[in-house]
């Protein structure tokens, strides 16, 4: 029993999705993609957003943070699951497990929190437009930004430090893609009650507060652009929320269909689908939504895109 328990200490075992060796290669080789697509995607937001001075606002300010984040969060897992596709033994250390938990809990938190962060500078555009530069000025929008990523960091802490501290006897084998809460919570022998308290209550804190605040901000907007006596005046209001509004329904749809469930829990496979969608799909979806949706982004890429023709005609010529 002490060798068992002195190889936990060391070690956990990752089942991951599948265990046929031909599932494992092909979704190494999507996921792969996916991942190469959301790293160069949200780099180049976050280049764009630098190079033009047309984007430096707090909206913009905010997506950088945004983008950063989501591919902090993707980095947190899918490295580890891709290596985990072609591995005999997928074992991952009782420290990285411990890191990656409190990486990919805080970076998710953070971004929650910052999309709240930026329903309000959206309620602000809309509602306040004369007053907006006054309003949201680069302290107040440094403060919020500091503010979410203190707040996540330290939700993520206190989660992970109960978590790993819970007697996990002699069992190491996550049902997990990644060392996620839940899939860790399940491994201890003692009752685990007070754990799941807390991650409800943690739930709604970094959660449904957030989505109260983000939804009292859309009903304003709605109700500002509804005043709005022009139909092209409506759809411009509109056209600047529509982004921002994507992402909160992925965001904050998923997260409360999984979590927020009063008389159940999510299956195992459910666990697994969700963090797949905020590991890879969500990360890549944000910069596409940001550029296909957003007129000043897609201005400012054809800019760079015509300085970038020119230079390389001068070079041929």
């Amino acid at each position: 029993m002490e060798r068992d328990n002195e190889t936990w200490m060391h070690e956990f075992i990752l089942l991951g999705l599948s265990r046929d060796r031909g599932t494992q290669v092909s979704l190494f080789v999507l996921f792969l993609l996916m991942y190469l697509v959301t790293v160069l995607g949200n780099f180049l937001i976050i280049l764009l957003i630098r190079l033009d001075s047309r984007l430096h606002t707090p909206m913009y300010f905010f997506l950088t943070n945004l983008s950063f984040v989501d591919v902090s969060y993707a980095t947190s897992i899918v490295p580890q699951l891709l290596a985990h596709f072609l591995a005999i033994h997928k074992a991952i250390p009782f420290l990285s497990c411990a890191a990656q938990l409190f990486f990919s809990l805080s970076l998710g938190g953070i971004e929650f929190l910052l999309l709240a962060v930026m329903a309000y500078d959206r309620y602000v555009a809309v509602c306040d437009p004369l007053r907006y530069s006054v309003i949201m000025h680069a302290g107040l929008c440094m403060r919020l930004v500091i503010t979410s990523w203190v707040s996540g960091s330290i939700n993520s802490l206190v989660h992970t430090t109960i978590t790993f501290q819970l007697p996990m006897c002699t069992n190491k084998y996550i049902d997990h893609i990644a060392c996620e809460t839940l899939a860790v919570v399940r491994l201890a022998c003692v009752d685990t009650s007070s754990n799941k308290i807390a991650i409800m209550v943690s739930s709604i804190v970094l959660l449904m507060t957030p989505f109260f605040l983000v939804l009292l901000s859309y009903i304003q907007i709605i109700s500002t652009i509804l005043k709005i006596q022009s139909t092209e005046g409506r759809w411009k209001a509109f056209q600047t929320c529509a982004s921002h509004l994507t992402m909160v329904v992925l965001c904050y749809g998923m997260a409360i269909f999984t979590y927020i469930q009063p008389h159940s829990s999510p299956s195992v496979l459910q666990e697994k689908l969700m963090s797949l969608f905020y590991a890879i799909l969500t990360p890549m979806l944000n910069p596409m939504i940001y550029s296909l949706r957003n007129k000043e982004v897609k201005g400012a890429w054809q800019k760079l895109l015509g300085k970038f023709s020119g230079v390389t005609s001068k070079l041929a010529t």
